[in-house]
């Protein structure tokens, strides 16, 4: 099976500076710019038989692009939302650091009404073993979300501890190609941007 990861277009609080987590900000008319030729890109290049993507309209929008491009039917799921950032979503930065500073607690715990990491990390492991499945071995699948859940998706891909601290960036639209054959997991691009370059 292969599995293209791919980030939302640029979202308006993008623009503000805020934090956006679970604030549901549209994309901006560059990130509409980058969704259409991503999918454009991804149309040209496999056959893509569904797209998961998350319910908060930046990658609802981005998704419905690749979708129209793709002709590929859309499967919204709310598990692949971003990070439930509580009482932090769409707060300017300078806000959140006055008001709610950053706190170390424990993984299966949370400040500022926020899910907590343990909680984010099993939504990621449920999406994951939800794709592989619920398709095909030669199947190509494509999944639309943010970039906190792309780095837990990696984290459950590489069934990496759940307190690990390493981040896997992706610009706007970014694309992850993944591979998995039997038991062999192998990432073949990791956020590829060559379609707005």
């Amino acid at each position: 099976m292969r599995l293209l990861i791919i980030r939302h277009g640029e979202s308006e609080a993008d623009l503000l500076d805020v934090h956006e987590g679970r604030a549901d900000f549209e994309l901006t008319e560059r990130g509409h710019v980058q969704a259409a030729a991503m999918g454009k890109y991804v149309s040209e290049h496999y056959q893509i038989s569904k797209i998961y993507h998350s319910t908060l309209k930046r990658a609802a929008q981005t998704a419905r692009h690749l979708a129209e491009a793709a002709n590929a039917p859309l499967f919204p799921e709310e598990k692949l939302m971003e990070f439930n950032n509580g009482l932090i979503a769409g707060l300017e930065r300078s806000v959140v650091n006055e008001k709610y500073p950053e706190k170390k607690v424990a993984l299966h715990t949370s400040v500022y009404e926020q899910e907590s990491m343990l909680e984010f990390r099993y939504r990621a492991e449920y999406m994951l073993s939800m794709l592989l499945s619920e398709n095909e071995d030669e199947d190509t699948v494509a999944v639309v979300t943010h970039g906190g859940m792309i780095n837990q998706l990696y984290r459950a891909f590489f069934r990496l501890p759940v307190e690990a601290d390493h981040f896997f960036y992706t610009g706007d639209t970014g694309i992850h190609e993944w591979l998995i054959l039997g038991n062999t997991r192998t990432v073949v691009r990791a956020n590829f941007l060559g379609h707005i370059e």
